[in-house]
């Protein structure tokens, strides 16, 4: 009886687990976009002119803590800027989207290593995948978004880039994670 009550307390724990891992994007602003056409794991978006944190991306996290430190307060207005979702990886750079509320009051960076920028607006062609953030998997899903686009005569127009929306700590399996590729506007 005792090992039954630990193998359900430990399946309840787990399932509580699983359930805030799939909760925790949900209350971040998301930068905004507009689907133009959905064909199961592909779209086509239009986002809008995003303004953007942006450092180099490294192979370590420090990365990412620059610009945690930036919202945190690591900016000349020493104020706490709200996490936003995806986190980008284009063109090098880590970008976070700076949230609508300081669009246009942007507290310049503390740190000579973090930049704000405008990430320019642009119609995409999307590859949602699942998985761990992995080189390999990054490549197969963009392998996917290429032969689509190529089915599709959909022409590339920029450098391709990616988009992830969840936490480290969320299992590789309910990760939502995308390739994106620039493609003319219509």
């Amino acid at each position: 009886m005792k090992k039954l009550l630990t193998l359900i307390s430990g399946l309840l724990v787990s399932a509580i687990g699983i359930a805030a891992c799939a909760t925790s994007r949900s209350g971040y602003e998301t930068a905004p976009y507009k689907v133009i056409h959905t064909d199961g794991a592909f779209e086509i978006r239009e986002y809008p002119e995003l303004k953007i944190a942006t450092t180099s991306r490294d192979a370590d996290n420090s990365s990412f803590m620059r610009l945690f430190r930036y919202i945190e307060g690591g900016n000349a207005a020493k104020e706490k800027i709200s996490m936003t979702t995806p986190v980008f990886m284009v063109d090098g750079k880590m970008a976070f989207v700076v949230p609508e509320k300081h669009k246009k009051d942007t507290p310049a960076p503390a740190s000579a290593q973090v930049t704000v920028d405008t990430m320019k607006a642009r119609r995409v062609a999307v590859h949602r995948f699942s998985g761990s953030q992995t080189k390999d998997l990054e490549l197969q899903a963009l392998a996917k978004l290429k032969a689509w686009m190529q089915q599709n005569k959909l022409q590339e127009t920029g450098a391709p880039f990616s988009a992830y929306y969840d936490p480290p700590w969320t299992p590789g399996f309910m990760r939502r994670n995308e390739v994106l590729i620039p493609i003319p506007p219509q």
